[in-house]
């Protein structure tokens, strides 16, 4: 995906114009190039493997500590009660179980997060363990899938690692991972939704070289461009999409703007193939298969996610159509039972969310906008034990969803950078990762009377960290060679002042990592050492 934008222009030949064509052709336009080669190295296998490790160590470590006296904290008090429910309601393997929420009103979202949840419960019971075992292996997925995203779009082993290394230092992915809600698994689907996106691009585009190069395209094309078969990975991104919806409904956003990416990705495949009507030939060959992928398989999942509460008889709403919940003169009323029931039951929770707006009222000790977000500067508290005797002192545990500064405050300039990469430079490296942090933050800026939360904000990360470390592979590039002269230090006789200086940044984010430790993991400390990691007053 990198090549095409920067590639010099060469001839059939493979000779540049300006020597070896003849006079008649010398300003032919170049030859359309198809996209790199990606092999697996020995050097991807160890990264992954000690990412990985690392991963699964920091979102285990100390994984059943934070409980109200062995009960969920937070939001966990909604969403693992829901998820036992399950685990005690399942009769049948295939649908499972149903969730129910008698202490808190009406089940506000999608089942599929609470089903994952109730997998854990089911090997070690109602313990912070069971609760919080899917979320941790979830956590460890996502930080492996940000690795695979940022190695696809680049083929950089820097990029690679260093998109490994922030998205396991980073205190949102890491503090998601380790308690029992939602936020993680939709970071998980969509990130691993942009993978397939990322790789039906290289598909195609293989596809489409391929005809060029043996001459079929143009006698086939008719002018609007071939058709490329099946597009398997774009279906793989449809069904991750469709998952991505059934943890929270903010999965149309992703839906939308993967959407129109992908249609932006076919038209540009096409022009850079010289198709001679590219938009025509994307509304003809390929408008249908796209929204069929990015629109009605997601649809469906969506809906076999529903399952278990189509096969039950006392799921909430479940026969609002003969219990007099439905008016006789709605237009539900003509919809079978089970319909009518399920499309009411979507009334109510969008009526629910739709009352949650500051403006109404509603307020919180910990809320925030979708400004605050870009620097992280209203975390949220999780837990806390607060007026522990400390010897002569008072200490605390605390554990907020806090965010690595180091990487919270650069997110507004390299979004900026990434959109200034894709629009002027035309680098294709930047569309998925930009297009996926878009859909995760314009859409609540555009609500921004709802009340919100910072854990809105996890499914963003994935895509700020590869925005982070495409542009540190490209920092690392940069400059001269770097003169050190610290003894028995086996630094690289190639590297850079550019890499010198993604070396030292790396390093500044494992350090703010391990300085916010007590935060991320609870550990007990002194008020005066709290109230010193709290370099804002919006983080109190």
């Amino acid at each position: 995906m990198t090549d095409a934008p920067t590639s010099p222009p060469t001839t059939e030949t493979g000779a540049t114009p300006s020597t070896a064509e003849p006079t008649e052709r010398r300003f032919r336009l170049p030859d359309p190039t198809g996209p790199a080669t990606l092999p697996w190295t020995r050097t991807d296998t160890w990264t992954f493997l000690v990412i990985g490790i690392l991963a699964l160590l920091t979102r285990f470590f100390r994984l059943s500590f934070a409980t109200g006296n062995g009960t969920p904290v937070f939001d966990e008090k909604h969403y693992v009660p829901q998820a036992w429910d399950m685990v005690r309601s399942a009769g049948n393997p295939v649908t499972g179980g149903i969730e129910s929420n008698p202490g808190f009103g009406l089940v506000v979202h999608p089942p599929l997060a609470k089903q994952l949840l109730a997998y854990g419960e089911m090997i070690f019971g109602y313990t912070p363990l069971g609760w919080r075992l899917s979320t941790a292996l979830f956590g460890v997925a996502t930080v492996l899938t940000v690795m695979a995203l940022t190695r696809r779009l680049t083929g950089s082993p820097v990029a690679t690692a260093a998109a490994g290394v922030l998205a396991l230092v980073e205190g949102v992915l890491l503090v998601s991972s380790r308690f029992g809600m939602l936020d993680i698994f939709q970071a998980f689907f969509v990130t691993a939704a942009a993978y397939c996106l990322a790789r039906d691009l290289d598909q195609v585009w293989r596809r489409y070289h391929r005809a060029w190069a043996d001459g079929t395209l143009r006698e086939v094309s008719r002018g609007i461009g071939p058709r490329v078969g099946f597009r398997w990975w774009r279906f793989g991104c449809g069904i991750l999409l469709g998952l991505t919806l059934s943890v929270k409904w903010s999965g149309l956003y992703y839906m939308a703007f993967f959407g129109v990416l992908t249609v932006c990705l076919d038209i540009w495949l096409r022009h850079h193939y010289r198709i001679a009507r590219p938009f025509s030939g994307m509304l003809l060959r390929d408008a249908f298969p796209a929204f069929a992928s990015i629109v009605i398989v997601p649809v469906l999942v969506y809906a076999w996610s529903w399952r278990a509460w189509f096969a039950s008889e006392t799921g909430v709403y479940r026969h609002s159509a003969v219990n007099g919940d439905i008016a006789p003169d709605s237009p539900l009323s003509a919809l079978p039972d089970a319909l009518a029931g399920w499309v009411y039951y979507h009334q109510r929770v969008l009526t629910f969310h739709a009352s949650l707006t500051s403006s109404g009222g509603h307020s919180h000790p910990w809320d925030s906008k979708p400004w605050s977000w870009l620097a992280a500067t209203r975390p949220i508290l999780y837990f806390s034990e607060t007026g522990l005797e400390c010897g002569d002192d008072t200490c605390r545990r605390m554990i907020m969803l806090f965010g690595n500064p180091a990487v919270w405050w650069l997110t507004v300039p390299v979004v900026l950078w990434g959109i200034w990469c894709l629009v002027i430079r035309r680098d294709l490296r930047f569309a998925v990762p930009v297009t996926g942090f878009t859909a995760g933050w314009l859409p609540w800026l555009i609500a921004y009377d709802r009340q919100m939360y910072f854990f809105y904000a996890t499914a963003m990360v994935p895509f700020t960290v590869v925005l982070l470390a495409i542009t540190l592979a490209q920092i690392a590039r940069t400059g001269g060679p770097a003169r050190i002269r610290f003894p028995r230090v086996p630094f690289p006789r190639k590297l850079t002042t550019g890499g010198l200086g993604v070396i030292c940044y790396l390093a500044l984010t494992v350090t703010l990592f391990c300085y916010f430790l007590p935060i991320f993991y609870g550990f007990r400390i002194t008020d005066d050492h709290f109230n010193s990691l709290m370099w804002l007053r919006s983080w109190k």
